[in-house]
């Protein structure tokens, strides 16, 4: 324990809170939550036993931060943002946060209508998610097919629109053209909303008339269409648990975790029905499991609503969360911890997924550590870097003799691709093929954000990473000494031996190809590679594209860039056929045919 824990350690008050440890280099490691500050965070530096991954986490602590918050259920929302932004090594991470769909009635509208959305507010109501196959297009098809219910964004205004092809084919009752009152599309609501909400009989009985009216007419595609509908809804009847009422809306969770790696596994069940499952791979991180649950679960439930119920096997603060969904949605959230009957097996269906996932799943979670976190760990030894390389930024150029050159920046954090930090640079001031000048453009305009209002953007790296040898690393530390850089790693990788040049040394560092520190070197080489070149493609495409459409007669600057805003690229503008061509705004039929002609000739 350093002399600045042992001072801050007994100013820490009694209040509620987020603490937030650092690392000598003063990255954030950990983000946690506290009832009390002085009591959570003091527990930390007890010499008591604690878990290999917490202690591990505690050898690393060089300082500490706190926020001080008016209750614990606002340190619960600021820790989700806090982990959401500094992404902490030793936190439960959600990178899995994949959102299934959901079905949403626009309940505000006059004439409410169906849409698929992917994230819950308090404007309407919502059905789902919808997963194992269930698709809600599918869903959608049927509502309108059934009971004619709006499915378009068409505002309903003063002024009659005129119907479109929906209302002539009996899908919408067209009150944007004022062939329908508010009081008859209520009805339509009202059955639609007891559909979503499970009641299934009806539309299947409509569905089996249309299909044999279909059938009896010889009109067999449509009632093979009618026919995909009704095995629709039998695929959702099927997910019927019949034990359960059918107004039951639940997410059973279970958590295992075997010291080292955890995994958390939930059951979806909507108005009765299994909907499907998930499991959620993690590193276990939390200073202890009730505290790590709790925080995957807030970020869970950050990107998905909140059910009316949780049942669960474990043991958390429900109450905080109780208040914490309060917050959210205005609803009172049911936390249940079954002894008997079908919730009882569905928690113990939920345990037996977790406890079978961490089983078979450990090893390659082991694997990807390896290949991720514990390459950069390796890397730190190996080039004997003074920060752990946590953000890694890799560039490279891009052009065809001088022509249309580009940048691309690539990032990976702990030894994992980034991709929403990508960023890719046209570059402005170099003329002709001079790589290493456009190498040093991109640098200076990436490192000139550092110090700026634009770092909360564009974060510090650790380590930045040049495609060759000598030469570029040369380049790049020039930058960095006019620019007064000391605290950023640089390294460059030579492709044709990989060998790794680093600023402190003249020799060339050779890392054992089988390395898991040169495969990640070589990954983010290829990866900033590869963005380079697809940017590069895309831009040189569209200007080959309208140095082409200069040279046919009556193609001007406005049907050049309609055309290229059309078709993107050459090949396609070529396999286009005349009436795709004609259908753009300014060409018409007769230039139409003058463009087809133009390449017909050219080929």
């Amino acid at each position: 324990m350093t002399s600045i824990i042992r001072d801050k350690l007994k100013l820490l008050p009694d209040s509620s809170g987020v603490y937030i440890m650092l690392d000598k280099q003063g990255a954030v490691i950990y983000v946690g939550k506290a009832r009390v500050l002085k009591n959570r965070v003091r527990q930390y530096f007890h010499s008591s036993p604690k878990p290999s991954k917490v202690q591990a986490m505690v050898d690393c602590i060089a300082d500490f931060s706190y926020i001080v918050t008016p209750s614990e259920v606002d340190a619960l929302a600021l820790e989700n943002n806090l982990i959401k932004k500094h992404k902490p090594k030793y936190n439960i991470l959600l990178k899995d946060d994949k959102t299934y769909p959901y079905i949403k009635a626009h309940m505000k509208e006059p004439f409410p209508r169906l849409s698929v959305t992917r994230r819950i507010k308090k404007d309407g109501k919502y059905f789902g998610p919808f997963m194992g196959g269930i698709r809600c297009k599918d869903i959608l098809a049927i509502a309108s097919s059934v009971y004619g219910v709006r499915t378009c964004g068409v505002s309903v205004g003063k002024i009659a629109k005129k119907p479109c092809l929906e209302y002539h084919l009996k899908r919408c009752p067209a009150p944007c053209a004022h062939y329908c009152t508010e009081e008859e599309y209520a009805k339509i609501i009202e059955n639609t909303l007891s559909f979503l909400s499970g009641n299934y009989e009806e539309a299947e009985r409509v569905l089996e008339e249309k299909m044999r009216a279909f059938a009896d007419a010889e009109e067999f595609e449509l009632a093979m269409e009618y026919r995909e509908k009704i095995d629709m809804l039998s695929k959702l009847k099927l997910k019927r648990i019949t034990a359960m009422p059918r107004d039951v809306d639940a997410d059973i969770w279970a958590y295992a975790a075997n010291g080292l790696y955890a995994c958390a596994s939930v059951l979806v069940t909507r108005k009765g029905m299994m909907q499907g499952g998930r499991n959620f791979p993690m590193q276990d991180g939390a200073a202890d499991k009730q505290e790590g649950f709790l925080s995957f679960l807030i970020q869970y439930y950050t990107t998905h609503g909140f059910p009316q119920e949780l049942i669960l096997s474990e043991q958390i603060d429900d109450e905080l969360l109780k208040a914490y969904a309060f917050e959210k949605t205005g609803k009172r959230l049911e936390i249940t911890r079954p002894k008997l009957g079908v919730k009882k097996e569905l928690a113990e269906m939920a345990a037996k997924n977790a406890g079978e996932y961490l089983e078979k799943s450990v090893s390659a979670i082991a694997h990807k550590s390896d290949m991720t976190k514990g390459a950069c760990e390796r890397l730190q030894k190996l080039l004997a870097l003074e920060r752990y390389p946590r953000r890694m930024e890799c560039y490279d150029i891009s052009n065809i003799s001088g022509v249309d050159k580009v940048g691309s920046m690539v990032v990976f954090t702990d030894g994992e691709a980034d991709k929403y930090e990508y960023r890719r640079f046209k570059i402005r001031t170099v003329e002709g093929a001079d790589d290493f000048a456009s190498l040093k453009e991109v640098l200076l305009r990436r490192l000139s954000k550092l110090g700026t209002e634009e770092e909360a953007r564009f974060p510090k790296p650790d380590l930045i990473v040049i495609d060759g040898g000598k030469g570029q690393l040369s380049a790049v530390k020039e930058i960095f000494d006019s620019l007064g850089i000391k605290d950023i790693g640089l390294i460059s990788l030579a492709k044709k031996e990989e060998e790794v040049f680093t600023t402190a040394r003249e020799e060339s560092i050779r890392i054992d190809r089988r390395d898991y520190s040169l495969k990640m070197l070589q990954r983010i080489r290829d990866e900033a590679h590869r963005f380079a070149i697809t940017y590069f493609r895309s831009l040189h495409s569209k200007r080959n594209l309208s140095s082409v459409l200069d040279d046919i007669e009556g193609v001007g600057k406005n049907k050049r860039i309609a055309l290229m805003e059309k078709f993107g690229t050459i090949d396609k503008l070529m396999r286009a056929e005349e009436h795709e061509l004609a259908a753009v705004q300014g060409i018409g039929k007769e230039l139409a045919a003058r463009i087809k002609k133009y390449f017909e000739e050219d080929l």
